[in-house]
Formats: structure tokens, sequence, C-alpha cells
């Protein structure tokens, strides 16, 4: 009864936000302008038109802001008058670890979003009503962990103070589980707290690969939570998890135990009957990895999300649709393929553009380089369709789209009969050449050992080499020809190296080519990085053999 409250009250707190949303559709341009006015106040900018703002404030991303974030951070001057609340972690290519200011009025921007969407929500999926929910925590490494302490990557923080505190009445998963020592231990933890619950009904999370990553670390760690839930102590795992309270349910270890013997669909209805929820990313590079997850939960819902970046939201899915956020932030749009700027009541079914924002943290004509299509319009509002991110890779000149990597693999993978995961692309970092390595896995019940393919290395090889700038670079010799790695878990393998990297597991999503450095292939590859070491040494070798021979 006390949790149905709770989320009639949580809605509650959202409708006069939700009623704004709905009624200022009409008047786009209006609303926009107005929040320029208020923002330029904020951060102690001159007054100006629209125009003059768009052609007086220079475009930017990370890097620009980055020397003032940190002179904030030591007690500078702020970028905006609005009370600092935290630093947002995120991490992206070029930076391993961003901060992001949340201020105050940054996070009522976020709540101006946030409070449709859930509306929304509720009105769509009536099993929400009751029950608990799931809003993913991402795990922080151990070396940020004192750093980043109090700034976890808890997707309820984004909400105002009344909505935080609603709704962590209802939360399955204490944010705690952020801090465990490793990432295994908190994937562990996370599904023990969702196996006890017996009144799951939504489960959020990002990336569709994080939730799969979930199922199938709840099949090979089945029993070892079945013992944690009988006793209620957290094993061998104490000492990591240690704080963090254990979850004690004899009756659905044993549950667990009769489920871990059925097929994973099964096993979701029999775990969780009620659930009416499943939310993720489902676009672009994720979407087939949401369609895999759809598959799983075949008794709930499912809803793709928004656009949301730590640096601000852009759309949110609001009854079946995808509008632009426009009570949030200031928002700009660059024209794929020009560098006309347009305002959002200028867009036109079928433009392909790149969003830019402005928002109450300080971070002004901020690019998030996503590509985004104008699908069609909620009255005035622009809705929207995610296409992937603007950029791919570019090592030496080879100019790596996300579309030429995604189409190679994808040949490499149907000849040899594997599953694409992505194309690394490796930062040599000053210790001889950077390279692609295309990372695939096995197809399910072939379980073979982790080890080089040459042939699926030729056909991906073969593919780029269509490509004038990667060829260049090849007969240069700039880059040596791909080499392709098969593993049995290849999405496993890939958060490892990433997370190796500095990334937040969290915050990996799937991307056609990915670039990492060599030190965290090694860290997590090392044997199979000095078999292709020596390879590459033998090519070379070969290759000078030809050229004496030639003289």
């Amino acid at each position: 009864m006390l949790t149905r409250l709770t989320h009639q009250a949580l809605l509650w707190a959202c409708r006069r936000e939700d009623r704004a949303f709905r009624q200022q559709r009409d008047v786009l341009e209006k609303v926009q302008r107005a929040k320029l006015a208020e923002l330029l106040q904020l951060c102690g900018q001159p007054k100006m038109s629209w125009e003059t703002f768009r052609d007086m404030q220079p475009l930017s991303r990370y890097r620009d802001w980055q020397g003032r974030i940190a002179e904030q951070k030591s007690g500078g001057e702020q970028l905006s008058a609005s009370p600092l609340v935290r630093y947002q972690p995120t991490s992206g290519s070029s930076e391993q670890l961003k901060l992001i200011p949340y201020t105050k009025q940054f996070l009522s921007e976020l709540d101006s979003a946030i409070a449709p969407w859930l509306s929304s929500l509720y009105r769509q999926h009536p099993g929400l009503h009751g029950g608990a929910h799931y809003w993913s925590v991402s795990w922080l490494p151990k070396s940020q962990q004192e750093a980043m302490r109090g700034n976890l990557n808890d997707d309820s923080e984004l909400l105002g103070v009344v909505k935080r505190v609603l709704a962590a009445q209802s939360q399955a998963v204490p944010s705690a589980v952020a801090l465990a020592h490793a990432a295994d231990d908190a994937m562990f933890a996370t599904l023990c707290y969702l196996v006890a619950r017996t009144d799951l009904r939504m489960l959020s999370v990002w990336s569709p690969t994080f939730a799969l990553q979930q199922l199938q670390s709840l099949q090979d760690c089945g029993e070892e939570i079945v013992q944690v839930l009988a006793k209620g102590h957290w094993g061998k795992r104490a000492a990591s998890l240690s704080g963090l309270p254990v979850p004690r349910a004899p009756r659905r270890a044993v549950l667990l135990k009769s489920a871990l013997a059925l097929s994973v669909p099964e096993m979701t209805q029999q775990l969780w009957p009620d659930l009416a929820l499943v939310s993720a990313w489902d676009t672009a590079d994720a979407q087939a990895w949401a369609q895999e997850l759809r598959k799983q939960f075949p008794h709930a819902g499912f809803e793709g999300k928004g656009l949301w970046a730590t640096e601000g939201v852009v759309t949110l899915p609001y009854e079946g649709l995808y509008p632009l956020a426009y009570r949030s932030h200031v928002y700009e749009f660059e024209v794929m393929g020009s560098e006309r700027m347009l305002a959002p009541w200028q867009l036109r079914e079928g433009d392909e553009v790149s969003p830019v924002i402005s928002g109450g943290n300080g971070l002004l004509r901020y690019r998030l380089d996503d590509r985004l299509q104008v699908t069609g319009f909620w009255g005035s509002v622009p809705c929207f369709r995610f296409l992937g991110r603007r950029f791919g890779v570019d090592l030496v000149g080879e100019k790596m789209a996300p579309e030429t990597a995604r189409d190679a693999m994808a040949v490499a993978a149907q000849r040899h009969d594997l599953a694409p995961v992505t194309l690394l692309a490796v930062d040599a970092q000053g210790q001889g050449r950077p390279r692609y390595i295309a990372l695939f896995s096995a197809l399910p019940g072939s379980n073979p050992e982790t080890a080089w393919h040459d042939a699926a290395a030729a056909a991906v090889e073969e593919m780029l080499c269509r490509h004038f700038h990667y060829e260049l670079a090849r007969d240069l010799r700039q880059l040596p020809a791909v080499a392709a790695l098969v593993v049995p878990d290849g999405w496993r393998c890939f958060q490892d190296i990433v997370v190796a990297a500095g990334m937040i597991e969290g915050n990996i999503k799937p991307e056609p080519v990915k670039r990492v450095t060599r030190s965290a292939l090694q860290a997590v590859l090392p044997a199979l990085m000095k078999q292709l070491q020596h390879k590459d040494a033998v090519a070379v070798e070969k290759i000078r053999s030809a050229a004496g021979a030639s003289l």
C-alpha cells in the first residue's frame, strides 16, 4: 500500500511540469527565446538576441571548458551563478574522464524533461504504479571512487529533491553498489537485490548490453546468489561489499534455484512476473541488442530511451514520440554536411542535424556530436530519431567512419559464421604503429578458444581497402593489416578493454568503431597481444627480406 501511495505522490509531483510541457508545445520559439534570456543573465553574459548569441558565442566541446571547470573545482570563478550541487562523471572518445558541473538550475532543467517522461510512462504502463523500480547505477573504478564520492552515476540522482526522495522509496537497488571494490561485485550485489524483490515492476538501464550482461551473470553466479539470499551473508565478497546491507530472502533463494534450470525468458517470468516495463537504448548500434533484450522479457513492455547525455538532455520518450525537451536547455542544430545553424523552430521533417545545447551549468553552445533526423512534429516541437555518433576514428588520416566499420564487420561475420562486436582502433601510444583489431564473438554452440582469426581479418581488410583514405594509409604503411580476434563473449571482452582504458562501465555502449589504447589491450589480453606483436615482427621481416631481394 505504501509503495502505491509513493508512486501516486511521485506522479503528482510531476504533474505541473507535464502540464506545462503539453500546454506550451505550440509556442516553441517563445519558450526558447525566453530560456536564452534567462540563461544569459545566469551566466553573466550581456543581454542579446538569439541571433546575436549565435553569431557572437563560439561553438564548443569539453576541451574548451576543461580548464575553466578545473579552475572552478579549485575555488575559482564559477561558470554559472546557480549554486553548484556536484560534478557528474562521464567519459568520451577523447577524454578518459569528464566532469560535468551539475548546478541547481541545470538539475531543474533536467527535471523539466524527467517529469513529463515519468508522467508518460505511468500513463502508458499502469503496472508501474506499484512495486519496486530499478534505475541503473554505474560502478565506479576504485581509482576514481574517492574523487567521485557523492557524485555517483545513479539515474535517480537526476531527479529534483522531492521526486528523488519519493523515488528512493521504491528503488530496488541502493546506489551504494557503485562503491564495490570491483565491477563484478557491483553486478553481483545488484543481482542479489533484484532477485530478492518479488515486486519488481521496472528495469531501466541505458545500454541494452548492460542488461544482457546482467542476465548472463545471473546464470553464471546463480548458485552463489542462492547462498547469499538464503544465509544473508555476502560470503567471499564480504570485503568488497562491506557496508552494504545483505538482502536475505530464503524463499526467493529457493525460487531462483529452480528457475536457473529454465531458459532465460522463462526464468525472468518466474522471478519477476509483474514486471511492467524494460527501458533501454534501442536505436542506431543498440538496435540489435535491444531486440535481443526484448526477447528475454517477453511478458514486459519495452520503451526506448530518448537522447540523454551527461551534458544535457535532447529528446525524451513521450507517448510514443521522441520530442525535443524544449523546456530544458537552449537548443540549436547544426545541419549535417554544412555549417548552417538552425533554431529548433526552423527545422523541417527529414533534416539530419547535430544538437548544440546551452545549459544552466554554464556550458554554452556545447556540441554533443550526435546525429539526429527530424521525424515529424508534436505541435510545433520537432521529434527526432537517433542515427548514431557524428564522428568515427582517425588514427593516421584514414577517416574511419562508423558506417565503414559496421559494413566491413558485417561482411566478415557473415562469411565466417561469427557475431560482430566492434572494430577496435588501437592507439599505439608511441610504441609502434597504431592498428585496427576486429573483435568478434563466436556464435552460440561453437565454444571456440580465444584466438586470432586470419580469414576474418582478411575479409575485414578487403572491405576497408575499398575506401580511399584507409587504402592510402595501408599503402604508406602507416597501418598494418587488420587483425581479427574471436572470443566466446565479445561484449564482455570489449567492456573489459574500455574499462581498463578508464571508462565507467555504465557509460559503455555499442559502437561500430571504438578508439582504445594499446596498454588497455595488453592489460586484458597480454598473451594474445604478445602473439600479435610476434606476427607483426615476422610480417615486417618478410617485407624487409623481399625489399632486400629486389635490390
